[in-house]
């Protein structure tokens, strides 16, 4: 063993007593991974309604393409040139091949934005629980910092209450930076 390895597996062990000690901070940190899996979540929705709006339009620039190839045929067939005419028609063919894929790539992503969406609602459920549990953990916890000089000088450099649990100021930007992403999302799906 290396001493790498054994003051690693020192400061392991001290932190998992200090979370055994104070559930209500192992709470907030899992609330935390929760909160970065919600942010992860929006952001591959964001990504899925993207390609589904980059397909939708080449879907459309595509139907337009066999439109003027479908068109293309018919003249080429009236004048009599069925070797245009074949050509068109392998063209156009090759058009309706590429728009079915076109299609199929955009529901998969319209099926990948609504598991995203479900996958977003059950991980803010999660969430939205274990916040409620850190509450009430740290609530039945009386926790006071040591009464040594560092602690005390340290406290005293922050105007926030360490014994909270949080920064009110993070929490408030959270809740609204949160509230900007759901007021996003719901716009995107409105559309």
């Amino acid at each position: 063993m290396s001493l790498f390895d054994d003051v690693s597996r020192f400061f392991e062990d001290k932190l998992d007593e200090f979370l055994r000690n104070h559930p209500h901070l192992e709470l907030q940190a899992l609330e935390e991974q929760l909160r970065e899996q919600e942010d992860a979540t929006l952001r591959l929705i964001r990504d899925a309604q993207n390609k589904e709006r980059q397909l939708q339009e080449q879907i459309l620039s595509t139907a337009q393409d066999i439109q003027r190839w479908h068109e293309r045929v018919s003249k080429a067939k009236a004048s009599g040139r069925e070797d245009l005419a074949q050509s068109a028609q392998e063209r156009e063919a090759a058009l309706l091949r590429q728009g079915n894929q076109f299609w199929g790539q955009m529901q998969a992503a319209k099926e990948q934005i609504e598991k995203g969406k479900e996958l977003y609602r059950k991980i803010r459920a999660q969430r939205l629980e274990v916040q409620k549990k850190a509450t009430e953990a740290q609530a039945s916890t009386s926790y006071t910092p040591s009464s040594s000089e560092n602690t005390k000088s340290w406290n005293q450099n922050y105007k926030f209450n360490l014994n909270s649990g949080a920064d009110p100021l993070e929490d408030t930007f959270r809740r609204w930076e949160m509230d900007e992403e759901l007021g996003e999302m719901k716009r995107n799906i409105g559309k």
